[in-house]
């Protein structure tokens, strides 16, 4: 039941200029399908609704220890033939390794199930502490509330950084958390931090992003120790106070190049790589296109 509440609430119809979603719920045998929490779920679809589908997520299922119906895996394996994007939440990754879509790629699920999945299909590279993992036209989640994770980085994917960001707004969610991956990942925030210093100098550094901003300069303003500060800095954020700093400022970049019309060396300046040449050699390493290619394929200004 929550992996069918997240998919539906982030592939809600929102409006507001956001993407118009035609989603659907379906299964091998449509009517009601009894869920995990006892309460009845009536899907009206069936596989024939993939055939049409451009992104097919393979949710979580209780028996999921044993292959789902043959007439599944070929629903998956066509989709994925005929150029549908294939995801699979938490243990939904066992229906795609038992389909053969995870065989020779990397993948994750659940930490709970990753050796299962590993001695099940050792053909697959599983990933047991990644959020999820992209391998193109295949991508898996953890499990649980990672799903939102999943679904708001193929969000991003597609759709560029504004509108995951405007979804995981309205979702009440914080919009990136770093799920290990290089590939159109923002940055981790810290999430319930109990240390106001720590909270209001993240919060400053934000609004600075054009300035050098030093760990010792962070520290100073957190009234802390630089060793203080990075241990209270990773408890937090769970990363390190240069990583996060990187993040933010590829996600502002990935913001103004999707919004404005700023020419790419002004975009530089002002998250704080100092020349277009160093902003493009950090998003290509870690998003895996240049900043002009990432604006033709998400700018909302053109």
């Amino acid at each position: 039941m929550l992996g069918a509440g997240i998919v539906s609430e982030v592939f809600d119809a929102r409006g507001q200029g956001l993407p118009a979603f035609d989603f659907a719920l379906c299964t091998d045998r449509p009517g009601r399908v009894r869920t995990d929490v006892g309460l009845p779920l009536v899907v009206d679809h069936g596989l024939d609704r993939l055939a049409a589908a451009d992104l097919v997520i393979a949710l979580p299922w209780a028996d999921f220890r044993t292959p789902p119906a043959p007439a599944v895996l070929d629903a998956l394996t066509a989709a994925h033939a005929r150029g549908a994007l294939v995801a699979a939440h938490c243990v939904g990754a066992f229906a795609l390794a038992s389909a053969g879509l995870l065989d020779g790629r990397r993948a994750t699920t659940h930490w709970r199930f990753a050796g299962l999945l590993a001695e099940r299909h050792p053909q697959v590279t599983v990933e047991p502490d990644a959020l999820y993992v992209d391998q193109g036209t295949v991508v898996t989640g953890a499990g649980a509330a990672a799903g939102f994770d999943l679904c708001l980085h193929l969000l991003r994917r597609e759709y560029g950084a504004s509108t995951a960001n405007a979804i995981a707004r309205d979702l009440v969610l914080p919009s990136h958390r770093d799920g290990g991956q290089a590939q159109y990942l923002a940055t981790p925030v810290p999430e319930d931090s109990r240390d106001e210093r720590l909270t209001d100098v993240l919060a400053w550094a934000r609004e600075n992003l054009h300035r050098p901003l030093p760990v010792a300069e962070l520290a100073r303003r957190a009234l802390m120790s630089r060793r203080s500060f990075a241990r209270r800095f990773a408890a937090s954020t769970g990363t390190t106070p240069h990583a996060w700093l990187l993040g933010l400022r590829l996600s502002r970049a990935e913001e103004l190049l999707e919004t404005t019309d700023l020419p790419v060396e002004e975009i530089a300046r002002a998250v704080g790589f100092g020349s277009a040449a160093v902003l493009r050699a950090q998003f290509v390493r870690r998003r895996g296109v240049p900043p002009r290619a990432y604006r033709r394929s998400f700018s909302r200004t053109t």
